[in-house]
């Protein structure tokens, strides 16, 4: 991984409300396709970050009108960068259950940090479990 300066940045605070996290998600995903990352790339991306802005606002926030959520996005030559932060007291990361367990198999709890972990080659919650790292190592071209 380098250590270089991101190519692109965007900063976005944004409501506690689902449809607004789409033209984050958007603006990002269209940045990647103009880099011509891998369309395989574009998909996990695109799957974790919106799994990671879902859990804020859901879960997080409790789709609090009054809390926002802060997502930093950044694109580097060879990785991706997101960090999504709500305003809500956090989870205890080691509480989630295993939802490959098969006493959780029936059980959404867990699936969305499962698909971040499986698609993203970095994530990291913070020690109060409001904040998430993804982090994903782009695909070297042809």
């Amino acid at each position: 991984m380098s250590d270089t300066q991101s190519i692109w940045r965007s900063d976005h605070v944004i409501p506690s409300r689902p449809e607004a996290s789409r033209h984050v998600q958007e603006e990002l995903l269209e940045q990647l396709a103009r880099l011509e990352w891998a369309e395989h790339d574009v998909f996990s991306v695109r799957l974790a970050m919106e799994e990671a802005l879902i859990n804020a606002i859901k879960h997080g926030n409790h789709y609090d009108p009054a809390k926002t959520v802060e997502v930093t996005c950044q694109i580097f030559p060879d990785r991706i960068r997101i960090e999504i932060s709500d305003q809500g007291k956090g989870f205890d990361l080691a509480a989630v259950p295993d939802p490959t367990d098969p006493d959780n198999l029936e059980s959404p709890c867990g699936r969305g940090i499962m698909l971040m972990r499986s698609f993203m080659s970095r994530v990291e919650f913070s020690e109060t479990g409001n904040r998430v790292l993804l982090e994903r190592e782009r695909t070297p071209p042809e």
